[in-house]
């Protein structure tokens, strides 16, 4: 083992872009893990094994933020010296507040008359509507190296994001009950 590398894309030995093949990066990561895992270094000097949880570790919080396309934009914008501003900069275009307005209250809606169905379709729209924005953001981050314009973009997604999650939870709520 050598020093731990702080370029997650390169700890995976993968390119450096928003576009990314989660298979490979699924292998590389099972591959890391296997090499690293604390568990092959219990013999090893306090040093070795010290080392072995820091690659580890490392290589968890790589694999987790480079799986999801969230925040693998946001990271790769972070390697450009480009903050988001997710928790500052809340403007966004009309017709997003206005999408984000009608699917709280459908979503609310639907919890309140105990409709998974309607829950599960506002999820499957939400999940659409985040494949759209992650088909701009490999335009803009790999193709365009559109840095800034890209910021919006990743905000929205965060968004979305977030609204699915909670619609998520509310489908588990009421198929629990």
């Amino acid at each position: 083992m050598s020093t731990i590398q702080q370029n997650y894309f390169e700890l995976f030995g993968l390119p450096v872009q928003f576009a990314l093949d989660t298979a490979l990066l699924d292998q590389r990561y099972r591959t890391l893990q296997a090499e690293v895992h604390p568990d092959r270094f219990v013999a090893a000097s306090a040093n070795e094994r010290m080392q072995s949880m820091q690659w580890a570790t490392q290589a968890n919080e790589a694999y987790r933020i480079l799986k999801h396309p969230t925040s693998r934009a946001r990271y790769l914008l972070q390697l450009h010296g480009v903050d988001t501003e997710e928790e500052s900069n809340t403007v966004m275009p009309a017709d997003f507040l206005m999408l984000q307005m009608e699917w709280r209250e459908a979503v609310e809606e639907a919890f309140d008359n105990g409709d998974v169905t309607t829950l599960e379709s506002l999820l499957k729209e939400m999940r659409g509507q985040a494949r759209t924005l992650e088909q701009s953001l490999e335009d803009t981050l790999d193709r365009q190296r559109a840095w800034q314009a890209s910021t919006e973009i990743v905000r929205k997604l965060s968004f979305i994001d977030k609204i699915s999650n909670d619609v998520e939870h509310k489908i588990s709520k009421l198929e629990d009950e």
